[in-house]
């Protein structure tokens, strides 16, 4: 299993159960527009239900995981219940992960660049209604600084909201910049108060056998599941 899937390094609950699929998993579906094969999902991880899927836009919405929002429009999905699986696909986008201390709430949230700008990650927690410094932050394969050049309008949207993310951008050898989505994640984060921050060591655009790169492949090839629940295990209060 090692090669299908990264399981975060965190000190979640041992309830709390969450996942990334890497390419040699097989879950993305090519005749459906990459996106994830929830069947195959649901077969390699014994997931206790099938997800709810949520159709991505790059918005700043959260929304919880109910069957009545199977396929709207959110880049961000939460629970309370036991045993709902929280789902996001990314191919170059930070996922992000979240659960409080107590493992009694989780969330899956698909924040790019544009999702960043408009403040998805802490919409997500201010619409879960829970304190950051409650949480536990989990940021998943994505594209690295290094890789991933933009240019002056990008910076320039992230300035005027919050001049502190003018450390998350290097000058790029082509007069353009290298952003760098997983300090914007960590600084929207420690501004919130959620501490301490795991993951974030990850490269999609460079590590092509374990991942999937929009930038570096297209659309075509397919995209990692990002998920996580609240297991069984744990009564609900």
């Amino acid at each position: 299993m090692t090669n299908m899937f990264i399981q975060p390094n965190w000190p979640a609950p041992s309830h709390i159960k969450a996942y990334t699929t890497l390419r040699d998993s097989h879950v993305s579906n090519l005749s459906q527009d990459a996106k994830i094969d929830v069947n195959r999902l649901v077969e390699c991880l014994q997931l206790p239900q099938k997800p709810i899927r949520i159709k991505q836009t790059h918005s700043d919405i959260a929304i919880p995981a109910l069957t009545d929002n199977h396929h709207k429009e959110a880049d961000a999905v939460f629970t309370y219940q036991n045993n709902q699986v929280c789902l996001i696909s990314t191919a170059d986008c930070l996922p992000v992960l979240l659960t409080n201390r107590q493992g009694t709430a989780v969330a899956a949230i698909h924040a790019g660049w544009r999702g960043l700008a408009k403040n998805i990650i802490p919409k997500t927690i201010q619409t879960m209604g829970l304190a950051g410094s409650d949480l536990l932050a989990w940021l998943g394969p994505a594209i690295s600084q290094p890789c991933y050049e933009v240019g002056e309008e990008v910076r320039e949207q992230f300035l005027q909201n919050d001049p502190a993310t003018a450390a998350a951008f290097i000058p790029s050898p082509n007069a353009r910049w290298l952003a760098n989505l997983y300090a914007i994640a960590r600084l929207q984060l420690t501004q919130w108060g959620v501490k301490p921050i795991f993951g974030g060591e990850y490269c999609t655009y460079s590590d092509k056998a374990r991942f999937f790169s929009y930038r570096r492949d297209g659309a075509i090839l397919g995209a990692m599941a990002s998920l996580i629940w609240i297991d069984d295990s744990h009564p609900v209060l």
